[in-house]
């Protein structure tokens, strides 16, 4: 694959997995890195945040809830609802997803785990 289809195919998932999460949970990161690496592809973003999530942490008893929200609730959606356009571009199937924010930084590292080499 040469540096043109894999920064397409890079940028392609970015907005695949903005577009998830804009659909399931109603609002898509402001941005998205990845790169893959044998079969994961790894996901940093930066403003997933809304403004009433922004607001609950002003409460420190609904932060807990929060990212338990956007850790678990949102691996729970993905086996759920497999992200089978992504599943199409990498051409494997999606396996499972591992989560993780910072609700201070607005920052979220997912790494979505498919059953083959996905480079």
């Amino acid at each position: 694959m040469n540096i043109i289809e894999k920064n397409n195919k890079t940028q392609a998932f970015a907005n695949l997995v903005r577009a998830y999460r804009k659909t399931y949970i109603g609002k898509g990161p402001e941005t998205v890195k990845v790169f893959f690496k044998d079969n994961w592809a790894v996901v940093h973003m930066t403003g997933s945040l809304s403004k009433v999530e922004n607001l609950y942490l002003r409460n420190k008893d609904l932060e807990s809830m929060l990212k338990y929200g956007r850790t678990e609730e949102v691996k729970a959606l993905y086996k759920q609802s497999p992200p089978t356009e992504m599943e199409e571009l990498v051409g494997a199937k999606f396996v499972k997803l591992f989560t993780d924010l910072s609700l201070e930084d607005d920052e979220v590292v997912s790494v979505f785990v498919f059953d083959q080499n996905i480079e």
